[in-house]
This record gives C-alpha cells, sequence and structure tokens, in this order.
C-alpha cells in the first residue's frame, strides 16, 4: 500500500453521491474501511459546477469549482478524492484553465477575494478507480479476499467522463483498470465495446425518449455480449441504466432486468462486507439475482 493511502485522502462527495447516488457514497465508504484507508470529507463542500452551471455559465462553474480546491488546499499533503465522474472532470477543468487561461485567473481570484479564501494551490485530484489501482493495487485486493463473486460474468462501463478530456484515470477509449481489478479477484469481465459510451447524461430526464434509447444500446448490448450485471463507477451512468430498465423494456419489447452495481459494491462483497453496509438494497432492477448472489454465513447473518 503506498504511503498516500497510509495517511488517507480528503473526500469530495458532490451533490450525487448525497442524494441518487447514495449507494456509491456508502459502498465507497465501506469498502476504504475494510481497506483501512482514512477518508475525511471535504469541510463545507459546495457543488462543484458541473452539468448545468458549466453548460449555462461557465465563469460560474470555474469559480464553485475552486472554492472546493481552495478549501482542500487548506488540509496540505492530501489528495483530493472525487467519487463522480461529473465532480472529478469539473474539479479538474477548474485547475486546468486557471492554470492556463489568464482570463478565467482573473475571474477566479476575484471571486476568491470576495470569498474572503486563497487562491486554490495544486491539491491532486484523484478518481476511486486510480487509487484503488495504483495505490491499492490488485494484489493487495486480492490478498484481503474473503469471498467469491457468485454473480457471473460483468460488464465493465466506465462511461465517459472519467476518462475524457483528462486521461490520468485510464486510457481515454480503451479503460482496462476496473477489468484488471475484478479479473484479479477472479471475476470474469466480458469485452464491452462501449465501455467510454456516453449513458446520454441528463437527456434521461429532458428528453426522456432519446435517453432511454441510448442506455437500451448499453444493455443490449451488454446482455448481447453474456454479462449478468453492469459494475460503473459514475453516478449519473448507474441512476440511468439502474431506474429505467421498465421503461426500456417496455418501449422495446425486450425485457432487461440486470443489475447495475458500482465498483465499490462488488470489492467490498468480495472483502467480507455486509450487504446493507454495501447499500445492496438501493439497487432497482436484478433485485432477485442479487439476492441469490449475495449469500451471508450464518454466522454473517447474526451479526448486527
Amino acid at each position: 500500500m503506498s504511503n498516500e493511502s497510509e495517511k488517507g485522502y480528503l473526500y469530495f462527495p458532490g451533490c450525487s453521491l448525497k442524494s441518487t447516488g447514495r449507494a456509491y457514497e456508502e459502498s465507497l465508504l465501506e469498502l476504504f474501511r475494510l481497506l483501512d484507508i482514512p477518508l475525511q470529507e471535504l469541510d463545507d463542500w459546495n457543488c462543484c459546477g458541473a452539468t448545468s452551471y458549466m453548460g449555462i455559465d461557465e465563469e460560474a462553474a470555474f469559480v464553485l469549482g475552486a472554492r472546493n480546491l481552495s478549501i482542500a488546499c487548506q488540509t496540505p499533503g492530501r489528495d483530493l478524492m472525487a467519487p463522480c465522474s461529473a465532480c472529478y472532470m469539473v474539479l479538474r477543468k477548474t485547475q486546468d484553465y486557471t492554470s492556463k487561461y489568464p482570463q478565467v485567473r482573473r475571474e477566479v481570484e476575484a471571486a476568491m477575494k470576495r470569498a474572503d479564501l486563497p487562491m486554490p494551490g495544486q491539491v491532486k485530484i484523484r478518481h476511486p478507480l486510480e487509487i484503488l489501482y495504483h495505490d491499492v493495487g490488485a494484489e493487495r485486493l486480492k490478498n484481503l479476499k474473503k469471498r467469491n463473486w457468485l454473480g457471473g460474468t460483468i460488464a465493465c462501463y466506465y462511461g465517459c467522463q472519467a476518462v475524457r478530456p483528462y486521461s490520468d484515470v485510464d486510457d481515454a477509449y480503451n479503460p482496462v483498470k476496473m477489468d484488471e481489478l475484478l479479473r484479479a479477484m477472479g471475476v470474469q469481465t466480458i469485452d464491452y465495446c462501449l465501455k467510454t459510451k456516453c449513458c446520454a447524461g441528463v437527456l434521461t430526464g429532458t428528453v426522456p425518449p432519446v435517453g432511454r434509447r441510448v442506455n437500451y444500446i448499453l444493455l443490449k448490448e451488454a446482455v448481447r455480449k453474456g454479462a449478468q450485471a453492469v459494475v460503473t463507477i459514475c453516478p449519473l451512468c448507474q441512476i440511468n441504466l439502474d431506474a429505467y430498465q421498465k421503461e426500456i423494456s417496455a418501449e422495446s419489447g425486450e425485457r432487461f432486468d440486470i443489475p447495475i452495481l458500482y465498483l465499490p459494491q462488488v470489492l467490498g462483497w468480495m472483502l467480507g462486507g455486509r450487504k446493507k453496509e454495501l447499500a445492496f438494497h438501493r439497487c432497482i432492477a436484478g433485485r432477485r439475482y442479487l439476492n441469490e448472489w449475495l449469500r451471508e454465513t450464518k454466522e454473517e447473518e447474526a451479526y448486527v
């Protein structure tokens, strides 16, 4: 385990992990507890500025992101972990644009001055996948394994924002780190050619037929290739693929009922985590399959 893991990380949950992506937060916190890696939630954090802010008022988005980075810099020596792919991308973009473009920097400086905050320094922004792959490592995960995965073959779905436009987390077009970690733990993954195709983002909520059609394509390919579940690292991707399967089934005439899980849920389960703490009960689709796969021993069931 790296020195970074031993001292822990600052943790920026963002809005999604406190709402529709709650299962992501709960399973991530449980996984890092099992790994004995300290996480400190960023004090007084605010929305990262993603989605509507970045699309409507880019200056406001950069200012919101910069405020979070400024607060993070007040705890020196710790990297900032941003699990939400949109949060990760916007914070990285804020740091990048503030450094490269004088006009953006002037706007951010003026806003930080009004808020009586220092300009953010160069805190390192990390995604959990990158941390698990590089700082923890497949070997340590394998050594801590307590259960086998009974859920069959998995399609690893990375989404677009974790790997583009910045490719620090993984390759922009053919990411493999999630697959490699799961395979090291004995989980079979498919060669999923749509692993970085956009899930249609907010279109599922704003132009539902378009968003559902995109997600139909993603689900159809996963099932066609033999996946029994999809595992992702993005809360927006997860809710899009999970919450609308009944509507997608009705529109397409094809039945979909496939679990859409977070990477920390699968890893945490194999490391001995409990179903409740890993938030499997928050999954919408594929519940009957999860009940078959997630078998606790009598000793585990007796422990509350």
